[in-house]
């Protein structure tokens, strides 16, 4: 991994969108996240898959679907507010 990508189920759990790496894999290995990078889309279907700053999310999460701009990698899993900081919310 480089300074510019971090594995998927890492930025899902640093971005609050699971309760632990585990959970965030699992979400991943169901096939549940489109992620479209250089224009390309694709269903991640594994955990160490690579996310980029300016890629973009789909899934469904709570019933409803969500797509995110993934706007930074973060460092951490830090409060609501770092966690908000990592992505822009493109759901109309």
């Amino acid at each position: 991994m480089s300074l510019e990508s971090c594995r998927i189920d890492v930025w899902l759990w640093r971005a609050r969108f699971a309760k632990s790496r585990s959970l965030a894999a699992a979400l991943v290995e169901k096939g549940a996240i489109r992620l479209t990078h250089n224009g390309s889309q694709t269903r991640v279907d594994k955990p160490s898959r690579s996310v980029h700053v300016g890629d973009t999310l789909v899934f469904a999460l709570g019933g409803r679907l969500t797509e995110l701009k993934v706007e930074a990698l973060g460092e951490r899993r830090g409060p609501a507010e770092e966690a908000r900081a990592l992505y822009s919310d493109l759901t109309a």
